[in-house]
């Protein structure tokens, strides 16, 4: 549990891994999907989680040159984990 918590460590990180799970992303389009988040912060969280072995990321050659970010099969695992926290969350205690 402690490793799945250190991937997941730092505020927004559940919302990068989110985008994520509907497939392959750029820079580009995290920034527009997630238009909150600071660019340090986003290329923070990029850096750690393929760190970590939750992203890989492939640069593609071009000008100017591009860079995907997808989930390793590791990072797709994650996906029932952020669905459990979203529904604990998500209803009230009682």
């Amino acid at each position: 549990m402690e490793i799945t918590l250190a991937a997941l460590q730092g505020r927004w990180t559940t919302l990068v891994i989110r985008e994520f799970l509907r497939g392959s992303r750029t820079f580009t389009d995290l920034r527009h999907a997630l238009p909150m988040l600071s660019d340090k912060v986003l290329s923070d969280r990029l850096a750690h989680l393929t760190e970590v072995g939750v992203l890989d990321r492939h640069r593609h050659p071009g000008r100017p040159p591009r860079v995907h970010y997808a989930l390793t099969p590791q990072g797709h695992r994650l996906g029932p984990v952020l669905q459990a926290l979203w529904d604990w969350g998500s209803h009230p205690s009682g």
